[in-house]
């Protein structure tokens, strides 16, 4: 047991994320415990192979969003009552592009505890004297870092270049990865021409269809201020699962 409270320990230090299982009732192996952690091999033992298979996608799930709650599994002979908690890493905001709503999109992102990367390829706009919030700046062509910034469902991208030689490599890229949000800035007609020329480059109707494009909140923003506003809201609205379009609705009630 002790080397399953070792490894969340050591998990937790380096904020990398982690579920840890337990079982509270059933006909045995009560108080079992089995810790998953993404990319390696599970520590403990829930004391039933086939219960951690059934496990395994909820405790997925809660590494990343940080949920705790009990689930019910019933076997072909029993069943089990099992605790998840979830310890969901720092979340991350990529900005693909230093324009102008790039500067407060930063400064809301950081307020609600976000580390944010910024990248561009164009060394003029990614400074520190735009970007004195940003948690790291970079300067090279998006779609070739992208990868290397360990994307992940608590990761977010924004892409505001709104240049196609910047923002389609760097959409798929983006798409063939599970990250928790994916937005790109344009109309409706250029996000819709957009898509098509993504599923003509061999990205799936699926994959397309993760885009938020027109990124962000419909609130009738004009300002880079309250563009921003709306990309951070419907990042938040995104990663508690929330539809950002009833948020609207009920706002009007």
């Amino acid at each position: 047991m002790s080397g399953v409270y070792e490894a969340l320990k050591e998990q937790l230090a380096r904020e990398q994320g982690a579920a840890l299982a337990t079982v509270v009732t059933g006909p045995a192996h009560v108080g079992a415990k089995w810790l998953l952690l993404p990319g390696q091999e599970a520590h403990g033992s829930l004391g039933e192979p086939r219960l951690e298979a059934l496990v395994r996608a909820d405790a997925e799930q809660a590494l990343w969003n940080g949920d705790a709650k009990v689930y019910t599994y019933t076997l072909e002979d029993a069943t089990y009552q099992v605790f998840i908690e979830g310890f969901a890493p720092p979340p991350t905001l990529i900005i693909v592009g230093a324009g102008h709503i790039a500067i407060p999109l930063t400064t809301f992102a950081k307020t609600l505890n976000y580390r944010v990367i910024v990248v561009d390829a164009r060394a003029a706009f990614a400074t520190k004297e735009r970007f004195p919030h940003a948690d790291e700046l970079i300067v090279a062509w998006p779609d070739e870092v992208l990868p290397k910034l360990g994307l992940n469902p608590s990761t977010a991208v924004a892409v505001l270049t709104h240049d196609p030689k910047f923002d389609e490599p760097t959409l798929q890229v983006a798409l063939k990865h599970n990250v928790g949000y994916v937005g790109a800035i344009g109309s409706r007609k250029t996000s819709a021409e957009r898509a098509e020329r993504l599923k003509q480059a061999g990205l799936s109707e699926e994959q397309v269809g993760r885009i938020h494009g027109p990124i962000g909140l419909n609130i009738g923003a004009v300002s880079p201020e309250e563009m921003a506003l709306a990309i951070m809201a419907e990042i938040v609205a995104t990663r508690y699962g929330k539809d950002g379009k009833a948020m609207l609705d009920w706002s009007k009630k």
